[in-house]
């Protein structure tokens, strides 16, 4: 008979500790994208100039993040 032992570890998951959010945005009414940023204003102001230029005012906006799962210790 083999006998086995469980043991529990309590885990969370966090943000990686080496990389940044990027936000990003790309418009409803054409093709044309936001250039990537770490700083969430600036993707906001390409939008609000391409609605200057083209009177679209529709985005996706997304927001990228990389998560790690480590041991809550």
């Amino acid at each position: 008979m083999t006998r086995s032992i469980t043991r529990i570890v309590q885990h969370r998951i966090a943000q990686h500790p080496d990389t940044e959010v990027t936000f990003e945005a790309e418009c409803l009414g054409c093709k044309w994208k936001a250039t990537p940023s770490t700083d969430s204003a600036a993707v906001d102001v390409d939008c609000m100039s391409h609605t200057g230029r083209s009177n679209h005012r529709g985005f996706r906006r997304i927001c990228t993040s990389f998560a790690a799962v480590v041991r809550d210790e």
